[in-house]
């Protein structure tokens, strides 16, 4: 799930992340106009294009707005940014709802966009003419893809995953730290990350954890197989799906074993923990980097660094498109930007800003994703390690409610973590939370 993320910045060739949390300046909204989010066409014709999303796109730090306006002079585009997609979410479906306030341009996060698809896809202009899908990943634009084969997003980010450490506490704890052979320590899958993390607990440095939290460890299994929460006719079958009790059994044993600090997160204690240094390894979709290197600061800058992810299927976790409302002033330049934004050479543009990874195929043979690196982490080959995860992504059933049933079991593992409570008791409470809130 994409949530709040934070601001970089770049420098030369490599990716660098700047320390600057976008939490910290971003604009929660609380209201938008009664009719629109885009003005009337001025009397010389200008006008402007409002882009409503959430958490971090990254265009802004890109500058990608305004190389839009140099290209087309007549058309200023303005972003409104909400910090949290959980907040962003209920407020589009108002919108939509009452085709009120809405953006010329508005994201949709991946847990939401099979709602939205099976909902309100006549709510929103069909990219398919004027996008080729063909340049996605391909399991990325059938996400947004109506059974009559309208297309309602163009694919921005996605999340290929990756497994992020500190060097210096696995050399401390007597693990190996280069990335390589991390990487070797935890092929066979999550359970070898698990007995990685036993080795770490009998040398941990004093007031040290080996991983934040058993919810993102959980995400990070589910999100490595096709079948999650859904089934293809979609039933949810999330008490039944094999990945999801491959998850939760995972979960409940670090629990069991405390080898996490249990910290539900992007929470204040979360980030703190990352500022204070006491987390060893983070379950780390591409995405991640940023939040990682801005929260714990320059006092850890090259102690983490990146391995591939465990085991030898690729996940991905998290992801975003950009759609255009039908009842918007102005389609075909909303439709126009969206195509631009979504184009190979400003995904790498926003890739090389922000370390958000692009969904364009097209996007991985360019310079500034081919040969990235993060300084932060050692100069981990991220270009290289993503690009491979993205085409190996296994093609995820998705559902109407992912991304509500994936928050409500994390909550419970986290009580499992915090509270000790029982994983029967825990896993109890989330089916009767989530069947309420599907029906």
């Amino acid at each position: 799930m994409r949530i709040t993320r934070t601001a970089p910045g770049r420098a030369r060739k490599s990716v660098v992340l700047a320390t600057t949390a976008l939490t910290a300046c971003a604009l929660v909204l609380t209201g938008c106009s009664d009719d629109s989010g885009s003005s009337d066409k001025a009397s010389d014709g200008s006008i402007t294009l409002t882009v409503a999303d959430y958490g971090q796109f990254g265009y802004k730090e890109a500058k990608l707005f305004a190389e839009y306006h140099k290209l087309h002079p007549n058309i200023t585009v303005k972003e409104d940014t909400t910090a949290n997609e959980a907040d962003y979410y209920p407020k589009l479906l108002q919108q939509l709802n009452s085709n009120s306030g809405l953006g010329d341009v508005v994201g949709v996060e991946v847990g939401r966009v099979k709602e939205v698809t099976d909902t309100q896809a006549d709510k929103f202009v069909d990219l398919s003419k004027s996008v080729d899908v063909d340049d996605w990943v391909s399991w990325k634009e059938k996400q947004a893809t109506t059974k009559d084969g309208a297309v309602i997003g163009a694919g921005t980010d996605i999340g290929p995953m990756s497994l992020c450490y500190r060097r210096d506490l696995f050399e401390q704890a007597g693990l190996p730290d280069d990335r390589e052979t991390v990487a070797r320590a935890v092929a066979g899958g999550w359970e070898d990350y698990i007995k990685l993390g036993q080795e770490y607990k009998k040398k941990a440095p004093k007031g040290t954890y080996f991983m934040d939290s058993a919810s993102a460890m959980f995400n990070a299994v589910v999100s490595s197989n096709a079948e999650q929460y859904y089934d293809k006719s979609g039933k949810a079958i999330y008490k039944d799906s094999a990945s999801v009790k491959q998850g939760w059994n995972l979960a409940a044993e670090v629990a069991d074993k405390k080898l996490s600090q249990g910290l539900a997160q992007f929470q204040d204690p979360w980030t703190n923990a990352l500022r204070k240094g006491t987390i060893a390894t983070v379950a780390c979709p591409a995405w991640m980097a940023a939040q990682i290197s801005t929260n714990s600061g320059d006092a850890f800058k090259g102690k983490w660094d990146i391995a591939k992810a465990p085991g030898d299927t690729a996940a991905n976790w998290g992801g975003s498109f950009l759609s255009v409302p039908k009842g918007g002033k102005h389609v075909k330049e909303a439709t126009a930007l969206v195509k631009w934004l979504t184009a190979p050479e400003q995904q790498a543009k926003t890739f090389k800003a922000v370390g958000i990874f692009p969904s364009n195929k097209k996007a991985y043979d360019l310079a500034d994703v081919k040969s990235a690196t993060l300084p932060y982490f050692n100069n981990a080959p991220i270009g290289e390690i993503y690009a491979a995860e993205a085409q190996a992504i296994p093609e995820a059933v998705l559902g109407a409610k992912d991304a509500s049933i994936k928050d409500e079991i994390s909550k419970q593992i986290n009580n499992m973590e915090q509270r000790g409570t029982k994983p029967d008791d825990a896993w109890k409470a989330a089916a009767q939370t989530i069947d309420k809130s599907i029906g």
